[in-house]
């Protein structure tokens, strides 16, 4: 089965979250693991084990790593991507951010709407730049990119 069936975050070494970040946080991880798409692709003639997945995100030496094991526990895979194609759109994503939840205590829904409308488009640029990272360590589908994004995020946040 390509997919993730577990997702941590390394979040030792981070800041507590605010209880907004702790909220996409939670929900990005339910989602992801309720419906994701995600395999790892051979390389070199080397075979691939078969997941599902068990999947750590953290920042290490400012970079993001993925460490994948299969469920039973064996290295399936580690990759670490540069987090700099990543600063700029987390950046006005937690700033957009910021303002929907203000916006949604105190403004009329149809400017929540607009500003959701924002968030959700530099939300899919966030995806679109994980995915184009991932070519050829892992094949995810746009939802599961968007998850993923979430997460690192909330990683980027703290780190």
């Amino acid at each position: 089965m390509s997919r993730i069936s577990r997702i941590e975050i390394d979040d030792r070494n981070l800041p507590p979250p605010t209880p907004e970040i702790e909220q996409e946080r939670r929900v990005a991880m339910f989602d992801l693991i309720e419906d994701n798409t995600f395999a790892l692709p051979s390389r070199d003639d080397r075979t691939v084990p078969d997941g599902p997945y068990a999947v750590e995100l953290a920042i290490r030496d400012k970079r993001l790593v993925f460490d994948i094991e299969t469920e039973s526990g064996d290295k399936a895979a580690e990759f670490h991507l540069s987090l700099s194609p990543f600063r700029q759109v987390v950046k006005d994503y937690w700033q957009i951010c910021e303002s929907y939840f203000d916006a949604v205590k105190n403004m009329p829904p149809s400017q929540i709407e607009t500003i959701d409308m924002a968030r959700r488009g530099i939300h899919n640029e966030g995806a679109r730049i994980l995915a184009e990272r991932l070519e050829n360590k892992a094949d995810v589908d746009n939802d599961t990119a968007r998850r993923l994004f979430t997460l690192i995020c909330v990683l980027h946040f703290g780190g």
